[in-house]
């Protein structure tokens, strides 16, 4: 099976960094592409964080997995203040955000490959950042490759 690879850089702009994580979460979704489209954040302020640091960053994942849990059960409150605490969130200063993304299609597939190829690059979020498709004969593809395999 051909992997393609995608990489986006968003900069420090983790709002448009989400609003590409929605709109591939919708694709998936619709096109039932669960195994054949996999992506990956890379946050350059959680790379460079020193490694006595790691417990600390642990601790912050976990009490934000906590916020999120309780955000989700206070859904059914109004949405204004939710608004409030995800803006909250977002003043802390980030790093640049990456977003790799990769499409494994099998041989029989390659019309809705090359739908996916058109797509990505047209649609709003990702149309700013003139993706280019890295496919296995292209030079930078072992590069992407192990860093796709790398992230978490």
């Amino acid at each position: 099976m051909a992997h393609i690879y995608f990489s986006f850089d968003f900069g420090t702009d983790e709002e448009k960094a989400q609003q590409a994580r929605h709109k591939l979460e919708m694709w998936k979704q619709a096109f039932r592409l669960d195994k054949k489209m996999l992506y990956k954040f890379e946050r350059e302020s959680d790379a460079e964080a020193p490694a006595d640091h790691g417990a600390e960053k642990s601790e912050e994942t976990e009490k934000a997995a906590n916020r999120a849990k309780t955000s989700k059960a206070a859904k059914s409150k109004s949405h204004g203040k939710k608004k409030e605490d995800a803006d909250g969130e977002g003043d802390a200063p980030t790093g640049n955000v990456r977003l790799y993304l990769r499409l494994a299609f099998s041989g029989h597939e390659k019309m809705t490959e090359e739908r996916l190829l058109k797509k990505i690059p047209s649609e709003e979020p990702f149309s700013e950042l003139a993706p280019k498709a890295v496919k296995d004969q292209d030079a930078e593809f072992g590069e992407l490759q192990a860093k796709f395999d790398s992230l978490d």
